[in-house]
């Protein structure tokens, strides 16, 4: 059996994950990455990356309609993109984009509020709340929207990212009118006399139609991440939701392929610059994840561990087989070294 994991924010870009990665010893992922090969690769985003695998080189990155697919519903022809609920901050230098990963969304929330932006945009924008902090819009036309996740650019200001999309003016439109809707609405009246940030925008990204040709080299998928699960799915691959430990996945996974698993549990942490958090889901993953795959890869329940670090500086790819562990001259070393 051949285990291959995408774990972004692995090896961080911001300076506060860096930091809190100077107090952490990971033993059984440093020996995993230090007796095993190592490739470069492209850098690139976890979705891009994703898209990119399932050979979708030159799709675009169609996050709405794979979001859609990943909830067992069917998106059709119909173009969708996501159309994620975010806060907007205003600061001395602009308008900073605060991901709904930073703070609580209710069902019924984002209910109201996805209703009243459909009661205004009735007939050419109709917005669905797969989720609390997940939504996708269903589009009458073709529209240029960003590339990246409000995860990717958490914290960036809002107008640089315009001023880099100068053809996408009806995207810019679109999201102004958006924020006219939302701006007194009462959900919002309620979350700041709570004092909780204010849902005043949506972050419009993953325009497309849903892939008609995917294909991957797995023989299952175990995620979270809707885009892994989408793709899946319209691979016609085996998908499972990502179970809590190796232990639990291992009970129900076959004895032979290629089988892949995200673990996304870092990103939202990264992209906060919450280092506490991110070390203690480090933590977590060494104890859940990285130290039960290598006692399986030495009892070979695994025949092969691969990594992939695909949004990393210098992005890499590693992959162990049993005998690789047996390379006791590669020592295992911190994984701020690696950065």
């Amino acid at each position: 059996m051949h285990c291959e994991l995408l774990v972004p924010a692995l090896f961080p870009t911001r300076e506060p994950a860096r930091e809190a990665l100077a107090e952490l010893r990971l033993p059984a992922l440093e020996l995993l990455l230090a007796r095993g090969r190592s490739a470069g690769a492209p850098q690139l985003s976890p979705e891009r990356w994703l898209v990119e695998a399932f050979g979708g080189e030159d799709a675009p990155l169609a996050a709405g309609a794979l979001s859609v697919l990943a909830e067992g519903s069917e998106p059709g022809e119909d173009v969708w993109l996501r159309a994620d609920p975010v806060h907007l901050r205003l600061g001395r230098e602009g308008v900073a984009l605060i991901p709904s990963a930073a703070f609580e969304v209710s069902r019924d929330e984002a209910e109201a509020m996805c209703e009243s932006l459909n009661r205004h945009f009735a007939g050419t924008l109709t917005l669905y709340p797969l989720a609390p902090g997940r939504w996708c819009a269903r589009l009458q036309d073709e529209i240029i929207a960003a590339a990246e996740s409000p995860l990717e650019i958490a914290g960036e200001l809002v107008h640089e990212r315009f001023a880099a999309e100068p053809a996408a003016r009806a995207w810019h439109s679109l999201l102004t009118e958006i924020q006219m809707v939302l701006h007194e609405h009462p959900v919002n009246a309620e979350r700041e006399r709570r004092g909780a940030p204010a849902l005043n925008s949506v972050w419009l990204w993953g325009a497309g139609r849903a892939p008609r040709d995917a294909a991957g080299p797995w023989q299952s998928v175990s995620a979270a991440e809707p885009l892994a699960l989408g793709l899946a799915r319209a691979a016609d691959i085996a998908r499972r939701d990502l179970p809590a430990t190796v232990e639990e996945w291992l009970a129900r996974a076959p004895e032979d392929g290629r089988h892949l698993l995200v673990l996304d549990a870092l990103r939202a942490a990264h992209a906060l610059d919450d280092a506490q958090a991110y070390a203690e889901r480090l933590r977590a993953m060494e104890a859940r994840w990285f130290a039960p795959l290598l006692a399986a890869l030495r009892a070979e329940r695994i025949g092969m561990v691969s990594l992939h670090v695909p949004d990393a500086a210098d992005a890499r790819s590693f992959e162990t087989i049993g005998g690789d562990l047996r390379r006791i001259w590669r020592r295992p070393r911190a994984l701020e070294r690696y950065l």
